[in-house]
């Protein structure tokens, strides 16, 4: 121990240092170690100050006033806390012992566990690649049958503008050899015939445009289901969004509330007006009142994703509103249109009764404000009273529905403490 403490310490400075296998020499050989300071004595007694063996010189010495006694009366202490340590760094030892094997096995289950998963990446990702090539064929075979489509609808096309030219260049260079070359009455008489002819070929409709077009697109970011068990991404698009076609649908379309939720539904048809499966569209909206330019409201537009986008919006005053729907900065059908906002929905102040006599406990002279009275009184029918308008009604406007909406504005003063009246009785 002394070896590994730095010799230039003052406690161990002037220590000698024995090898073990040579005291364990000695030790067996019974043979009495002696003092390295004093190497004619033998070391017999144990300095309790500087724990350390010493002989009796060293005691008469720097030992002199240090508690010492003999080894032999000491060495049970010392001995049993170095066996008290020595019991306490085998446990240690054991559970060293225990946790170097977890830590192999663990480093053992490590590696199982990673050439495991390395198969699984492994196979997904060959299911991975197979999925993506078959959806590669599928995407190629997709964009083959659209190209033969339409180079069939061209031919087709060519053909019958073919043909209708071929009849076309007959008809007037027969016509033209005739009014050259023919006498007066043979263009008299087969005249006829040939303006029959060429009114037929000039009133055959025919497209001055190609059938179809080259739109033709590839959308890399396109959600195109599963392949082989994977999502798979990547659509062949040729389908075009076409404004003139798209249409409005919902009940808010012409008729709002004042501070209420409204809107519509926008479904986006391509060039032949059937409906576009994909969202995506640029669709802008705009609601602005036609009496107060600077009252405009903001809309929300939401894509579904297949070709719908709902619209919706809140109105804060009423009036009349121009709203105007764009794709592609376009008008789409029926845009613009007018919405009339209507006040918010006024709730009914009177009560809903079937007669006055009845809501004023049996008043007679009692009046609602729609006028009625009960001149009359009880007629024994209970509550089938004749009142007016002959049926159930609100007593403050009249209105026959009970979920109708109040005709009458805010009361007065005097109408007021009537219904008030009309209400608490």
């Amino acid at each position: 121990w002394c070896l590994l403490l730095p010799r230039r310490q003052k406690k161990t400075a002037s220590h000698a240092v024995t090898e073990l296998e040579s005291t364990k020499d000695c030790s067996q050989a019974g043979k009495p170690l002696l003092c390295p300071s004093h190497p004619t004595e033998e070391l017999q007694l144990f300095c309790e100050q500087c724990d350390q063996p010493v002989c009796r010189d060293c005691l008469l010495g720097r030992h002199r006033q240090h508690p010492c006694d003999f080894a032999g009366n000491v060495i049970h202490r010392h001995g049993d806390a170095l066996r008290e340590l020595l019991r306490s760094s085998q446990q240690h030892m054991d559970t060293l012992e225990d946790v170097l094997s977890q830590v192999e096995e663990m480093g053992s289950a490590i590696r199982s566990r990673a050439e495991a998963v390395a198969a699984e990446i492994c196979l997904f990702a060959r299911g991975y690649v197979k999925a993506i090539e078959e959806h590669r064929d599928r995407l190629l075979k997709q964009l083959e049958d659209l190209k033969v489509q339409k180079e069939n609808l061209l031919h087709l096309q060519k053909a019958q503008l073919q043909q209708l030219l071929l009849d076309m260049r007959t008809g007037v260079e027969f016509t033209e050899h005739l009014l050259m070359s023919g006498s007066d009455m043979e263009i008299l008489i087969t005249k006829g015939v040939v303006s029959s002819r060429l009114t037929k070929l000039n009133s055959v409709a025919y497209s001055t445009q190609p059938s179809v077009d080259d739109r033709i697109q590839f959308s890399p970011h396109e959600r195109a289901g599963q392949c082989c068990g994977y999502e798979v991404f990547g659509a062949v698009l040729n389908k075009v969004v076409d404004p003139a076609r798209c249409t409005l649908h919902g009940e808010d379309l012409h008729s709002a509330r004042q501070n209420q939720l409204s809107g519509f539904t926008l479904l986006c048809k391509d060039t032949t007006g059937e409906r576009m499966g994909r969202g995506g569209e640029a669709v802008r909206v705009t609601v602005t009142h036609k009496d107060k330019r600077d009252c405009a409201v903001k809309p929300t537009v939401c894509d579904n994703g297949d070709g719908t986008y709902c619209i919706s919006y809140i109105p804060e005053e009423p009036g009349l509103y121009a709203v105007c729907i764009y794709v592609k900065g376009q008008h789409v059908q029926g845009s613009p249109f007018t919405v009339m906002v209507k006040h918010k929905f006024r709730e009914h102040q009177g009560v809903f009764h079937c007669c006055t006599f009845c809501s004023s406990g049996g008043q007679k002279a009692a009046r609602c404000a729609c006028g009625g009275t009960m001149p009359g009184g009880y007629q024994g029918c209970g509550h089938g009273h004749k009142g007016h308008p002959g049926c159930h009604h609100w007593s403050c406007c009249g209105q026959v529905k009970e979920s109708s909406e109040c005709l009458c504005g805010p009361p007065s003063d005097t109408s007021q403490r009537g219904l008030l009246r009309t209400v608490a009785l």
